[in-house]
């Protein structure tokens, strides 16, 4: 049975809740579902909390315009309420925004940050392109740029192999509320700014990660992301597109549980 907040957010908790917690945050148009293969390699050691972002999935939606504030208001409010102090916390795309807001909002709640695929400063052409991408969401929904979003988010390969696994993204991001999907898609458009050169710097333990064709969340941006945190590890997953972390979560999983073995979460 889904577990519900006070605040109407909807989350999961899985292994020993005596373990380590790591919070797996995922990504625009998602859901917690997005873990679901990351689980049982994770619990193994660690609390997992997984939880759909605002109105995303069986969250409610947001009572305010959604920010990367607002986003990690979100997940203080849920770790507050369930008396958890401080964890690891690992973002997938927008959840990697808001990850490192969360980090430079509550410092002192962090231990470690997993950024996988996550944007960060982008050229004026390439800001450009997603904001309009972000404004033909406004204008049609999540149904106006759907398969042009696919085709980013999937390997031509895995499109073809495993068409069961598109089908079930794609209900998923058309399932969305669209004005609120769209709000979403802005903040992922423009929420970067907030993020480039944090002033004090972010000095957690950090594994930043993407893929080698992921154009929306580059190699050369996850190495600028990865230079502005100190002691920050850096890997490139050859091949993959934007949802490597869904094509191949053996590869994801596996670097983060060697990551976080490491550090003191």
């Amino acid at each position: 049975m889904t577990k519900l907040s006070s605040k109407g957010t909807a989350y999961d908790l899985h292994g020993s809740l005596n373990a380590p917690v790591v919070v797996l945050i995922h990504g625009l148009g998602l859901t917690r579902a997005t873990w679901d293969d990351y689980l049982p390699i994770l619990s193994r050691h660690y609390c997992v909390l997984t939880y759909d972002l605002c109105g995303h999935g069986e969250s409610a939606l947001p009572e305010r315009t959604p920010s990367l504030t607002v986003l990690s208001e979100q997940l203080r409010d849920l770790l507050n309420e369930l008396v958890i102090a401080r964890l690891a916390v690992v973002g997938f795309s927008l959840g990697g925004m808001i990850n490192r807001r969360f980090a430079m909002d509550f410092p002192d709640r962090v231990t470690a940050l997993g950024i996988l695929n996550s944007p960060h400063e982008r050229s004026p052409e390439a800001q450009a392109l997603v904001e309009q991408r972000a404004a033909r969401t406004e204008a049609g929904g999540p149904a106006a740029t759907i398969e042009t979003t696919l085709e980013r988010w999937f390997t031509a390969e895995f499109r073809a192999e495993r068409p069961e696994i598109i089908e079930q993204v794609r209900s998923l991001v058309l399932d969305n509320d669209p004005k609120n999907y769209a709000l979403h898609r802005q903040v992922l458009a423009k929420g970067v700014v907030e993020l480039i050169r944090p002033n004090p710097p972010i000095t957690l333990p950090a594994l930043v990660m993407t893929c080698e064709n992921d154009s929306g969340s580059t190699p050369a941006m996850s190495y600028a992301i990865a230079s502005e945190i100190e002691a920050a590890q850096t890997v490139i997953v050859p091949g993959l597109q934007h949802m490597g972390v869904v094509e191949r979560p053996d590869l994801f999983a596996a670097a983060l549980e060697a990551f976080l073995d490491d550090v003191p979460v």
